[in-house]
């Protein structure tokens, strides 16, 4: 059987590409086809892999610049030739699930997110003056009808989260199966570390982008005075640095090893973005942390309230601190063994089994 994997982008290595990793080692020998490949950052990991790029990878500035070729990204996908393949599976967050397979080939599309470009931060893009927001708008509604169109193409979806299942329902009118995201085995093997009175530091790990909302977390501890580390780095670093008084530290480029460390030795992890999964709150719970984060999105399925963590209702500054001040009087009562067993159901075994039986289950009922 001849399998293709389709990614949108290989440039950073985030959430989305974690799982296209896991997907990669169940299909060493299946290329990736992808709009833009950043060899330098990106080879460490997809080593072994057979890279196919699409003509974007040509333009000038295409990995610095990926995003503004957004335009272009439909057309690129589209122009893959996958009529020799069995069995596509797209790694999905942008265009990727837009490829064209021949009537006999399933298609299988593991969807990170219906694209956010195009529904839910529509709005956010087409700020500006007037005719930025009229090219922005012109080029945004074509890609949202594209987008809508390019979904029937797939014959299967899978969501990674209830939440993103219901927003594949919403803008596609497509059920899905819910299949969690793999977490890496190094976040279950590391001893959990119950000395709980030495742990003082807060701790978040982003990319410092807007709709993150590290800025909100800052103004919470700024008037909090508690220790918080921010791990992570992104276009909004340069603000949120000058925002920051002497209790907040930057990190950034930590190796596996360092990030591990940090994460075992923190108070409690934050998060305030609305997320489709947030696979760093999963992790902070196989390390044993408990976690504060705003209550939509994936956060609700990964964090039981009160038990392993807390979840507060608004995204503001007010609600966030208000949730920091119940964990400092709370502390001692959130287990850290608990909080590593309610993870274990995003372990990469269990992504790897449900994930491959969902596959076979579909191929043997054939299309």
């Amino acid at each position: 059987m001849k399998v293709a994997i389709i990614h949108d982008w290989l440039i950073n290595f985030g959430g989305a590409e974690r799982v296209l990793l896991e997907i990669h080692k169940l299909f060493p020998e299946a290329p990736i086809y992808t709009c833009i490949y950043d060899e330098k950052n990106m080879k460490k990991h997809f080593c072994d892999a057979e890279i196919k790029t699409s003509f974007i990878q040509k333009l000038p500035f295409a990995i610095e610049k990926y995003r503004y070729y957004l335009p272009l990204m439909p057309m690129a996908f589209e122009q893959f030739d996958l009529s020799k393949y069995d069995l596509v599976i797209s790694s999905s967050f942008c265009c990727a699930k837009g490829v064209n397979v021949n009537a006999n080939t399933l298609h299988i599309c593991y969807c990170h997110t219906p694209m956010r470009y195009a529904w839910d931060m529509y709005n956010e893009y087409c700020k500006g003056n007037i005719f930025k927001r009229m090219i922005i708008a012109s080029q945004l509604h074509k890609i949202r009808q594209w987008d809508r169109i390019s979904a029937d193409r797939v014959d299967y979806f899978i969501a990674n989260s209830k939440y993103v299942a219901n927003r594949i329902y919403k803008h596609y009118r497509r059920d899905s199966k819910v299949i969690y995201p793999a977490i890496r085995n190094q976040f279950y093997e590391n001893k959990i570390d119950v000395d709980k009175e030495n742990k003082k530091d807060y701790l978040i790990v982003t990319r410092q982008v807007s709709y993150k909302k590290v800025d909100i977390v800052i103004e919470a501890f700024n008037e909090l005075g508690l220790p918080l580390k921010v791990v992570g780095k992104g276009p909004e670093k340069s603000r949120l640095k000058k925002m920051a008084k002497n209790n907040i530290t930057f990190l950034e480029d930590l190796t596996e090893e360092q990030l591990l460390n940090e994460y075992q030795n923190c108070r409690a992890f934050v998060f305030m973005a609305e997320e489709d999964f947030g696979m760093v709150m999963a992790e902070a719970q196989a390390m044993g942390k408990p976690v504060i984060a705003y209550e939509k999105g994936g956060a609700s399925e990964i964090i039981i309230n009160n038990k392993t963590g807390i979840l507060f209702k608004e995204q503001n500054k007010d609600s966030l601190k208000d949730a920091v001040l119940k964990m400092e009087k709370e502390y001692k009562k959130f287990d850290s063994v608990e909080a590593r067993e309610h993870a274990q159901k995003f372990n990469e075994e269990n992504f790897k089994k449900e994930l491959k039986e969902f596959i076979e289950e579909k191929l043997k009922e054939g299309k």
